[in-house]
């Protein structure tokens, strides 16, 4: 740990590190600033009075205390721009639905003009601290990794683009095609992301290769086994707020996650086993992938687990609701953790072919000379 921080202290000068502070400085202050910016409502709080507390009990004795406060400001921006408003306020100790709004907070708001001007609360003006967090990711990155780092954000706002290119199709078309339209995104997500960040080259086609044959025989081996057992233990129906067929949209989920786990192990792999060949070109091919499931071992428990956890903990809020209010374990499972265990099954499917596929390309592909 003390080799890697003094290696991550040499990339960066004193002179770096402030560039940094000021660059999240000033975009935090741009951002608490632009509520010219937004035609929707901003009511900025300038005293908070607390009003009376009151408890709740349910039916399953769980216990809940509701909160009225009044809110006094006025509007930041807009047709109304300071116009000076006293807003009512209900929220709860749990916060489920609510919020509890404090003194100097900027909120979204409603404005009602009839049978006079007054407005409801929609929810808190967030975009300073994101803009906060988005400029230190950025900085950090320009600043450690220099030309590669732009070459990440790059691949990351083109993702971003084609995704967003890809859901609008998808809506268009009412969901007739949404295994088709993200299959085709997913191969161009990987051949993006590969290209801006490993370069054109024999190691990058190689990676390739094998995300996409892995990726695609997780997703056959899926549909082979959904059709077998007839979905059973499959629960759709928890896909809350779903409007077009689940099953494909379910399907797609699953391809883009596998794809993200996939192409990071590959690209670890490939790139190992090309250095390897390279500082030791006399290696044979059945030793260059003995040396790519070694390598393969090593990531594959954590990568594995990372992706579990990821997919169960988001489930997590939902499933304990549904169990404070009476339902079985089994039942609060089935209706927010199975299709998330599924996820979690099959991507682990797809790292482990992974990591056959990885190694195999490598070593039948990658010669000597190549880095």
């Amino acid at each position: 740990m003390g080799e890697m921080n003094s290696k991550l202290t040499s990339k960066m000068t004193w002179l770096q590190v402030i560039g940094v502070v000021l660059f999240c400085f000033l975009t935090t202050v741009v951002f608490m600033h632009n509520d010219a910016l937004y035609t929707q409502p901003i009511f900025q709080v300038s005293r908070v009075q607390a009003g009376k507390k009151s408890k709740m009990t349910d039916e399953f004795q769980n216990v809940d205390h509701y909160h009225q406060q009044t809110l006094y400001g006025e509007i930041t921006n807009g047709r109304y721009a300071g116009k000076h408003l006293a807003i009512n306020n209900a929220y709860s100790d749990s916060h489920a639905m609510d919020h509890h709004y404090l003194k100097g907070q900027k909120l979204f708001i409603t404005l009602h003009t009839k049978p006079h001007l007054h407005a409801t609360v929609k929810d808190l003006k967030r975009d300073a601290p994101i803009a906060f967090l988005f400029a230190l990711a950025i900085s950090l990155l320009f600043v450690i990794l220099k030309w590669k780092g732009v070459t990440v954000i790059a691949s990351i706002l083109v993702n971003t683009m084609l995704f967003w290119i890809a859901i609008m199709i998808d809506h268009n078309n009412d969901g007739a095609a949404v295994i088709m339209i993200f299959s085709v995104l997913a191969v161009i997500f990987c051949f993006v992301t590969l290209l801006l960040v490993m370069g054109w080259s024999k190691k990058m086609l190689v990676t390739l290769s094998a995300v996409l044959a892995a990726t695609a025989l997780t997703i056959l081996i899926t549909l082979t086994v959904f059709a077998l057992t007839h979905e059973k233990g499959i629960y759709y129906e928890s896909m809350q707020y779903v409007t077009q067929l689940p099953k494909p949209l379910f399907i797609a989920e699953v391809l883009i996650g596998v794809l993200g786990a996939v192409m990071d192990e590959a690209t670890d792999i490939v790139a190992s086993l090309a250095t390897l060949k390279a500082e030791r070109p006399e290696l044979s091919k059945m030793q260059v992938f003995t040396s790519g499931r070694q390598i393969g071992k090593s990531i594959m428990g954590p990568l594995i687990n990372v992706l579990f956890f990821i997919f169960m903990a988001e489930t997590l809020p939902m499933t304990l609701l549904y169990l404070k209010n009476g339902n079985s374990w089994q039942y609060s499972f089935s209706m927010n953790m199975s299709l998330g265990m599924t996820s979690s099954l099959i991507s682990g499917i797809g790292i482990v072919l992974t990591v056959i596929l990885s190694s195999l390309f490598a070593g039948l592909w990658i010669k000597g000379d190549e880095r």
